[in-house]
């Protein structure tokens, strides 16, 4: 990787020589062609960017990418971004996994990433499936789901990352599809500037193992299935913009924008905890529409690596700065002996 002075940082600043393997028609490539969109908007040279992947078809991503990256092993991902954030603040450290990946394999890394809130970049390549492995089911399938391992249907409940996510507070949470690139340079976008994690969904297909997975929330009824929620906008949607979503005691339901008085009509409020969570496990086989968009942002709670770095600068101002060999010897110590013994007699050392 190299970063000469006066190169235009554009979409082609961001894309290494590599031969891309996807297949063709993978959900992957317009992905990647948003998150390098976020990447020119964040304006960030490439030798100061860093993607780590785990294990799965998305995962390939850092060799497609001019920038530092690190194909590491399956699920671990979080882990070492993690690591790699805290040792080297400055880098944008981005995480691409699969749902296998992060929500299988990897979920006790992921989780915890999202509770200590380190300041990474999450993106989640959602297509329901285990494809680099050839077609099983993941906790992201759908019940009923026919998939190789599951010849007669999935019949796991599926995990929902964002509620997850939220339920583990999470401070930054959207979704996005492969198939809206502008959305999804959107969202991560805001993502990248979040200063705590951001956790991207990102729905995408497989052509090859879970072809036409999303085709209800792509087709040309699709307005009818998602809706596109926005900070201080109200929850407005369908084909003929004729549906909405209205408060039904402590739940969200769906009503005709013809039916119910403006003031009914809910606001999205991104700040709001609640709303958010409601927002995130809507979905059509529920008889509602996918959100899509920045559905929850809380940027007031201090990352884990802003604390660490807070933390050090503490300790340094009240005691000074400490030799190494200092430090290693602090603390308890013990001195460990044993008798030996021989025909000559006994001797502890």
């Amino acid at each position: 990787m190299t970063t000469t002075v006066n190169e235009v940082m554009d979409k082609n600043y961001f894309t290494s020589k590599a031969e891309v393997k996807w297949c063709p028609g993978c959900g992957d490539y317009a992905i990647i062609n948003s998150v390098k969109g976020a990447m020119v908007n964040r304006a960030k040279p490439r030798d100061e960017v860093a993607i780590v992947s785990g294990i799965g078809c998305s995962s390939r991503f850092p060799y497609y990418m001019e920038t530092y990256g690190f194909h590491t092993i399956h699920g671990r991902a979080a882990a070492i971004a993690s690591g790699l954030k805290v040792g080297k603040p400055d880098l944008d450290v981005w995480v691409i996994s699969g749902d296998g990946d992060s929500t299988a394999i990897g979920g006790n890394h992921w989780i915890h990433a999202i509770r200590r809130n380190i300041n990474l970049n999450y993106v989640l390549i959602n297509n329901k499936i285990y494809g680099l492995t050839k077609g099983q089911y993941s906790p992201t399938s759908e019940m009923g789901q026919i998939t190789k391992t599951t010849p007669y249907g999935v019949i796991d409940y599926p995990m929902n990352p964002l509620v997850t996510a939220l339920g583990i507070g999470g401070t930054f949470v959207a979704r996005s599809i492969d198939k809206d690139v502008k959305m999804g340079e959107e969202i991560c976008t805001r993502g990248a500037n979040h200063p705590g994690f951001s956790l991207m969904e990102m729905y995408s297909n497989c052509v090859i193992f879970n072809d036409g997975a999303h085709d209800k929330i792509t087709g040309k009824d699709k307005a009818d299935f998602t809706i596109h929620v926005q900070h201080g906008k109200k929850l407005i949607f369908g084909v003929e913009n004729n549906l909405c979503l209205v408060q039904d005691g402590f739940r969200i339901k769906m009503a005709k924008v013809s039916d119910v008085a403006e003031s009914a009509i809910i606001v999205h409020d991104e700040t709001n905890l609640q709303l958010a969570t409601l927002l995130a496990d809507m979905a059509p086989s529920k008889g509602q529409p996918v959100a899509l968009g920045v559905i929850y942002c809380d940027p007031a709670k201090k990352s884990y690596d802003f604390m660490v770095h807070e933390q050090v600068q503490q300790v340094i101002a009240s005691k000074g700065e400490q030799p190494l060999d200092k430090l290693l010897r602090a603390g308890d110590t013990w001195t460990i002996s044993t008798t030996l013994c021989n025909a000559s007699g006994c001797k502890t050392v």
